[in-house]
């Protein structure tokens, strides 16, 4: 199970948010490549990034991206906004190894299996949901899908992996939903990777010692910025490769 480092991106700066409310944003870096950089120093061998004005079509921040990724030797993987094939080229042109696919694949599935049959496989599916329903448009809108569903969909249209984020987890430090995150592999039988919650080392020392069935990487990042996780440590516990 490999640890993987987030970065979560508003107006060029890195921020969390807490439960996906964007009020609640706080800031810890003004040099995302910077801290890019600095995940790779202390082992991380994959990268998640989060372009949050792209997910809410306030703007993006791809100069940052191209920033990153020249920062970041290891894998990386890259979601928010990614709504027409357009997009995914200009990522994928910018160096991203994978592509989290969201909101399009909520709402146009079939135009994501056409992405993926031109791409190949590098589509993630990126599904977060609150109490089982999948949430879109920066987790700002309803869906009328289960998060289950959606996992069986992602895999049927050419999905590689699913990162499921539980909302309600997302930011508060109070440990990983796995059950769900569990439901959602058993349903797509794709790996997935947990996001969403992790607050300690024994959050991720819980994972390490007995993984979950279909699991196959955690994510992390208010943990980090806050220092109740050491990335070193981290890497250590969990190992660099999936």
């Amino acid at each position: 199970m490999i640890p993987i480092p987030a970065i979560d991106l508003i107006d060029g700066r890195c921020v969390r948010l807490t439960e996906g409310v964007f009020d609640s944003k706080k800031a810890y870096s003004d040099d995302p490549a910077a801290m890019a950089a600095s995940f790779a120093a202390a082992g991380a061998e994959r990268l998640h990034v989060v372009d949050l004005d792209a997910a809410r079509s306030t703007g993006n921040n791809r100069g940052i991206l191209a920033a990153i990724r020249e920062a970041f030797p290891g894998v990386l993987d890259v979601g928010g906004g990614i709504r027409s094939l357009e997009d995914a080229r200009d990522l994928r042109a910018l160096g991203a190894d994978y592509l989290v696919v969201g909101t399009a694949l909520a709402e146009g599935p079939d135009e994501v299996r056409r992405w993926a049959a031109e791409l190949g496989p590098v589509l993630i599916a990126g599904i977060d949901a609150r109490n089982g329903e999948v949430k879109v448009s920066g987790w700002e809108s309803g869906t009328a899908l289960r998060a289950t569903a959606l996992a069986r969909t992602a895999r049927e249209i050419g999905c590689v992996e699913i990162i499921y984020t539980d909302i309600a987890r997302d930011g508060t430090l109070s440990g990983p939903n796995i059950p769900e995150t569990v439901a959602v592999a058993e349903a797509s039988g794709l790996p997935v990777v947990i996001s969403g919650g992790v607050g300690s080392m024994a959050d991720l020392e819980r994972l390490a010692a007995d993984p979950p069935p279909g699991i196959a990487g955690v994510i992390f990042g208010k943990a980090l910025y806050e220092g109740t996780v050491d990335l070193e440590r981290a890497v250590a516990l969990m190992g660099g490769r999936s």
